[in-house]
């Protein structure tokens, strides 16, 4: 078996190609995918959990103003304290249940100092970039029950802006709407659920489905195992002498008359 065609630069950069691909997929884009999956299905988890759970103290479940993670993210906490309206910001360019919304944004100070993100809700925008009015927060203590969000990252890191005399920001995070506010506010942020003092349209929970993550990573893990077995074909094929270049003479097609020509020839030759 010839092998030696290996070494021409057409095979050697077809087989590095393969290879790369093949890498790329088992090492990057597999495991890509199968760790969304496992977030889509963790972020599942604690949603579900959480709607038999009752409502925690906030420091008890976020002690010491900790950062929300996979463990905190969507749990039901319960927070004393009171509205800062004047440092109330709106979420710029939203989507929820499918249309543009803005999302309400008002700072909190609980009673011991700390002052947390309260994601008030949504209202839907009035000819396309206005806020329409909606209700201001209550005045004075309140008692609120909500969930445990962790803070949207704007890989732009724009800060907040002003547009139709309001406070706006491109994402939910606690630190941006902090220094445009020119608040101390702790890490990650919390929506009010249904019912509760100064909620607008509450926000949806997300539904609970763990989307194509999984398959897709497996056809990744497919598209790599075919191009490694594609390429062995084809080496395989050529070294075997049955490939594209092989040099084998090809049968000429013969023609209707000239098989018949041939067979009288042969009749004629046996007499």
């Amino acid at each position: 078996m010839r092998v030696k065609f290996l070494l021409r630069p057409g095979w050697v950069a077809s087989i590095v190609l393969a290879v790369l691909f093949a890498v790329v997929c088992f090492t990057l884009l597999a495991p890509w995918q199968f760790n969304r999956s496992d977030q889509a299905q963790a972020r599942n988890d604690a949603i579900s959990e959480s709607f038999d759970a009752e409502p925690r103290p906030l420091n008890e479940v976020l002690p010491g103003g900790q950062v929300p993670d996979e463990s905190t993210e969507w749990a039901k906490v319960t927070l004393r304290g009171e509205y800062l309206p004047q440092a109330e910001t709106l979420a710029w360019q939203r989507t929820v249940l499918g249309e543009s919304a803005f999302e309400v944004l008002t700072p909190f100070r609980l009673q011991g100092g700390d002052v947390v993100l309260v994601n008030r809700g949504f209202v839907r925008p009035v000819q396309a970039t206005r806020a329409p009015d909606f209700a201001a927060a209550p005045e004075g203590p309140v008692t609120l029950e909500a969930r445990v969000r962790a803070d949207e990252t704007d890989r732009e890191q724009r800060p907040t802006f002003t547009h139709d005399g309001r406070r706006w920001t491109h994402a939910v995070n606690a630190e941006t709407v902090g220094q445009g506010a020119g608040l101390d506010i702790r890490p990650g942020y919390v929506t009010l659920a249904g019912a509760q003092p100064g909620v607008l349209q509450p926000m949806p929970l997300p539904r609970l489905e763990s989307g194509p993550y999984f398959s897709y990573a497996l056809q990744w893990i497919a598209f790599g195992t075919m191009a490694v077995l594609t390429i062995g074909y084809l080496a395989y094929s050529e070294a075997t002498g049955r490939g594209l270049n092989s040099q084998e003479p090809r049968r000429r097609k013969v023609s209707v008359a000239e098989a018949v020509a041939e067979e009288e020839r042969r009749e004629r030759e046996s007499l």
